[in-house]
């Protein structure tokens, strides 16, 4: 099994070269999607979440409101780093029964968004980046997302610096091009990925 960590700013395209190294055969386990599991109606880390910042986070159906929970935690680190404690646990043990389903020669792909910050990089045998300008990413959140420019900036800020995510990079994407670009970029690093594999 060859653990792969793939990292990337907000607005780089990490979920665009994720879903095309699934399609190419990888086992992704995406940590985004795990932590909206994990924090669905009815469990125990929306309980918790709700126990420190209040029912104000949630939409009126019960289910847990990301826009309003991220414009508190985004401005304020402590409460960031409260979230995270409730959060991460809950991901790290769905992350490893995943990683047991898999077969033993899999190429099992990480989609993690704050690998650099957390220090993950020493839990992967490859540490793919992919990798954008600031203010390409910038220029995306607002255009793609409809994130207002003052929002976007906070969240490029609440991430680590583009230098030091690509410092615990083995292998970089660059993406500030086409989708087509991407593609290629993308079956380079499978071949490298499956070379390294075998």
């Amino acid at each position: 099994m060859l653990k792969v960590g793939l990292t990337g700013g907000i607005g780089s395209g990490k979920s665009e070269v994720s879903r095309r190294l699934a399609s190419r055969g990888a086992v992704v386990i995406d940590a985004d999607k795990i932590a909206r599991e994990v924090v669905e109606p009815g469990t125990s880390g929306l309980a918790r979440i709700t126990g420190v910042f209040g029912d104000e986070v949630l939409y009126e159906d019960g289910s847990l409101n990301r826009e309003r929970l991220g414009s508190i935690v985004f401005a304020d680190s402590e409460k960031l780093a409260s979230l995270n404690a409730i959060v991460h646990p809950l991901v790290g043990a769905r992350v490893a029964e995943l990683q047991e389903e898999a077969d033993g020669d899999a190429i099992v792909v990480y989609d993690v968004p704050l690998l650099a910050e957390n220090d993950l990089a020493p839990m992967y045998d490859v540490v793919v980046v992919v990798d954008a300008a600031d203010d390409v990413r910038l220029a995306r959140l607002v255009e793609l997302r409809g994130m207002s420019e003052q929002d976007a900036r906070a969240r490029l800020a609440a991430q680590a610096t583009r230098e030091d995510r690509l410092k615990v990079a083995d292998l970089v994407v660059p993406n500030e091009g086409a989708l087509e670009e991407l593609d290629a970029r993308v079956d380079e690093l499978w071949a490298e990925l499956s070379a390294r594999a075998g």
